[in-house]
């Protein structure tokens, strides 16, 4: 019997970290929408966090600036001199913090900055804090590092937002990180000076604790709120905070992959040695655009915003009149999570009973073309969260088919 090379390939052995994560949901969706696109299927895909602008022109012109110096070569590890100047004046300018180069650290995006962090102080069996809903990576990075996600759910009727009581019962001698996100994905929650200062008043009573928050959608509030971080709310807490933060959502670059954060200089320098063994440094042309990005014009800034808040009274006004749903307003981001309890043991045209907020998504997507994702990816069902990083045609489209959807059901 003659074995065909096919048959005799090896199957390669795979780690059984692996077995602890999964991939991301929202990738997963927007995935899913691009092939049934490419299969003729007429989609609305708002399942990526993702800015439909362009990125502004100076911030490009700057990368061609770059590329024509023959800026092209390996950089500093985690980030460019310059890079880092920029990131300083900004947490300075914008935040009242005072980091030194050697205290900031630049990676292909906000997400390797969390997994080098993470990776860089989890130990086995240590916990960490994730109010839920959360965004999707983060239990997953903690338990790829080898912690425990410890999921604590900011109920509807409080905002989405954790209170200082909720953290205080979840702390334990193991506890190593609490992860903050403000404003939040999936939720737009957003937590005030006032609020977080009553989480703060919690770690200051467990020194063991550290503190990640990750401020990546920063700029985009609506109405009164005033953004807040950590540090600037209890500066005794800075010598264990790390200050995450990005180009992407802001400044519509997430292509271009830079994330950046401020912190204790020994974890920035263990995060580079880990960085130095995985991908080196970010793009060099990327972080000449990030410098741009960081020192330019901001001018564009609350243009976009006023957009973002449009688009959101759009939806929350859209997705309340459908049968079944019930969507708070927002006070941050570009996401809305809307619940669908209502819609839950209701019948499709077809038949079949929904009984998750994942049924009702794929209920949506198969019925209507609408591409959202389910609540349980994100730690608290039967919600769903939809991005409104769309324009109003697009957006107005899907609210309609969402609707009829919704009036189909029995």
């Amino acid at each position: 019997m003659t074995t065909t090379l096919a048959e005799s390939k090896p199957v390669a052995p795979l780690a059984a970290r692996l077995a602890r994560i999964k991939p991301s949901p929202t990738i997963a969706v927007t995935d899913k929408a691009r092939r049934l696109k490419a299969a003729g299927r007429d989609i609305i895909g708002l399942g990526a966090g993702e800015p439909d602008f362009d990125t502004p022109q100076n911030i490009k012109d700057a990368a061609k600036r770059a590329i024509d110096r023959g800026e092209t070569k390996y950089t500093q590890v985690d980030g460019t001199a310059a890079l880092k100047q920029a990131v300083c004046a900004k947490f300075k300018r914008e935040n009242g913090l005072d980091y030194a180069p050697d205290q900031i650290s630049v990676g292909a995006g906000g997400k390797q900055v969390l997994f080098n962090a993470l990776m860089a102080t989890v130990e086995e069996g240590d916990e960490v804090i994730v109010p839920a809903p959360y965004w999707v990576s983060y239990p997953d990075i903690v338990a790829l590092a080898g912690g425990t996600p410890v999921a604590v759910v900011g109920p509807e009727n409080n905002g989405f937002k954790i209170r200082p009581e909720d953290l205080a019962s979840a702390i334990t001698p193991r506890t190593k990180w609490l992860i903050l996100n403000s404003p939040s994905n999936p939720t737009g929650a957003t937590y005030s000076a006032q609020e977080l200062k009553g989480l703060t008043d919690v770690l200051l009573k467990h020194p063991q604790v550290w503190v990640l928050t990750d401020d990546i959608y920063e700029h985009l509030f609506y109405g009164d709120f005033k953004f807040a971080t950590v540090c600037a709310v209890e500066p005794k807490l800075y010598p264990r905070t790390l200050t995450l933060n990005g180009v992407s959502k802001t400044y519509a670059m997430t292509g271009w992959r830079i994330g950046y954060a401020g912190g204790p200089k020994e974890l920035i320098g263990a995060m580079a040695a880990l960085q130095s063994q995985s991908t080196t440094n970010p793009s060099s042309i990327s972080q000449a655009a990030a410098v741009e990005a960081l020192n330019g014009t901001q001018d564009f800034v609350p243009r976009n915003c006023a957009i973002f808040r449009e688009r959101r009274d759009l939806v929350v006004a859209g997705l309340n009149r459908c049968a079944g749903l019930r969507c708070p307003v927002p006070d941050g981001a570009f996401y809305v999570y809307p619940s669908c309890a209502g819609a839950i043991g209701k019948q499709t045209p077809q038949g079949k009973t929904l009984a998750t907020d994942g049924d009702v998504v794929d209920y949506l997507l198969e019925a209507e073309g609408v591409a959202v994702v389910p609540g349980e990816a994100f730690g608290l069902s039967p919600y769903f969260r939809l991005s409104y990083a769309a324009s109003n045609k697009s957006l107005a489209e899907a609210l309609k088919r969402i609707e009829r959807a919704c009036a189909a059901l029995k």
